[in-house]
């Protein structure tokens, strides 16, 4: 019986890493971005960066992104597309290391949903 349990284990570890990327966000308790929205908020639009109190949390990464981002100056009004103003944004983020709610990486072309 050990050795079941032991095989059963060792195949969880060597599964869960193929396991798709939206599963995987489930197992670490983050949530999905539908629509291009997360909790309730659109994703695109003027974006301030602060420190403390954001919408989200935000880490930028170089693969296995939830959201491609292009930085643009006027007309962020597409999924990914956003302009980074010092005053009257539409939502708020703070770029992090770890505990984040979605990750990014910035396009110079195709932003939304990869």
């Amino acid at each position: 019986k050990m050795k079941k349990i032991f095989a059963a284990a060792i195949m969880m570890m060597l599964v869960s890493p193929l396991a798709p990327r939206e599963t995987r966000g489930q197992w670490s308790g983050r949530e999905k971005i539908k629509d291009c929205k997360l909790r309730g908020k659109k994703l695109y639009g003027r974006v301030r960066v602060v420190e403390t109190h954001e919408d989200f949390k935000v880490r930028v990464v170089e693969t296995h992104e939830d959201l491609d981002v292009m930085k643009v100056d006027h007309f962020p009004d597409n999924c990914g597309k956003w302009h980074f103003v010092d005053s009257f944004e539409d939502f708020t983020v703070r770029f992090v290391d770890s505990f984040e709610d979605f990750t990014v990486r910035f396009v110079t072309s195709f932003p939304g949903m990869p």
